[in-house]
């Protein structure tokens, strides 16, 4: 039967062979790096081989190698993803303006919930672990964590001191003593240096940490 304009024959929309779209490419990657990610976190780098990752990836080593030069990139690419993954979740404490103790309690709670949960505990270990292998990972997580916590609350306690709602000489210094007076304790006891925190024990501690602080912080102030 002759074809017409009806029923001429359509393109098939599945592809057989050929290189990959970009779409394709970057799901590959995602998966790649998510057998990497679980991998990494519980077996460590050392015990984490090409093959494992990318026999559970379901690919061949020739396409990972497409990826990533070695297994030293591949763990760099874990590490990167997983900081970029959380930063939001930080960062969204900042968003609505609203009193001091508001968002320092806001904040304080937003950090343990994030310091805290598994795969953020597997990857301090993990950085501890690789520390001097990879001394560059640690900085980066350092800048994208610690110190980037630390400069945005030292802006909104130098924004409450030009106010003269607190009195402090050194509002970056006083932002550090703030992260550490919330992360030390609860950090270590999830570490297995005593018995983790609950949920509610987290809120209740992020609450007297911020009442601490501020009576400090506001004794003298004008």
């Amino acid at each position: 039967m002759a074809l017409t304009e009806g029923n001429a024959a359509r393109p098939n929309p599945i592809r057989r062979g050929g290189r990959p779209t970009r779409l394709e490419a970057a799901a590959l990657g995602d998966k790649i790096l998510d057998v990497a990610t679980a991998l990494f976190l519980s077996r460590g780098f050392g015990a984490t081989s090409i093959e494992a990752v990318a026999g559970r990836a379901r690919i061949s080593k020739r396409t990972f190698y497409h990826r990533f030069r070695d297994k030293a990139e591949l763990y760099r690419a874990v590490v990167r993803r997983l900081l970029q993954h959380w930063l939001p979740e930080v960062e969204a404490a900042f968003e609505h303006p609203a009193p001091l103790d508001i968002m320092l309690e806001r904040l304080a709670k937003q950090m343990l919930a994030v310091a805290t949960s598994p795969e953020a505990l597997a990857l301090r270990r993990l950085l501890l672990a690789e520390a001097e292998r990879f001394p560059e990972l640690v900085e980066i997580a350092i800048e994208q964590g610690a110190t980037r916590a630390i400069e945005r609350i030292a802006g909104l306690l130098e924004a409450e001191r030009r106010a003269g709602r607190i009195a402090l000489d050194d509002c970056r210094f006083a932002a550090m003593q703030f992260q550490e007076m919330v992360l030390s304790i609860p950090l270590r006891r999830a570490m297995g240096f005593g018995a983790p925190l609950s949920e509610t024990e987290r809120d209740a501690w992020a609450q007297q940490c911020v009442a601490l602080f501020i009576h400090g912080c506001r004794a003298g102030a004008s």
